[in-house]
């Protein structure tokens, strides 16, 4: 990963080098960890139990995001995922609404910078 990419992702809100370090240094690992990210389900699962006001199957999306963003570094998404997570366990849906605006905006670039990734891989 050349010193642009790694800039790029720090832009996006990524901790490229702390990710890494998790993998070992292994950038083919991590590819194949943000590949699997891009097809993970629960964002749209997010967004339809938000809409139904399933209260169950938002938690268990936006706590499955929190884990998966924090085991990657990604580091603008995760604390916007656990107030998201506390917002809803608190039955405060309008926070959790609320923020994902944000988490809608930062979800976008990391997914962006993530294709252009492994488009050049």
């Amino acid at each position: 990963m050349d010193q642009m990419q790694k800039e790029a992702f720090a832009a996006a809100g990524v901790d490229i080098d702390s990710a890494l370090e998790r993998c070992l240094g292994n950038e083919v690992l991590l590819c194949r960890f943000y590949a699997k990210f891009l097809e993970d389900p629960n964002y749209a699962k997010l967004q339809t139990a938000l809409a139904a006001r399933d209260p169950a199957g938002a938690v268990q999306a936006a706590h499955t995001l929190k884990g998966v963003c924090g085991n990657l570094s990604m580091t603008a998404l995760f604390p916007l995922f656990a107030r998201q997570v506390e917002s809803l366990r608190a039955g405060d849906w309008d926070t959790a609404d609320q923020l994902m605006e944000q988490i809608s905006c930062a979800y976008g670039q990391v997914t962006k910078t993530i294709r252009q990734l492994l488009d050049h891989a």
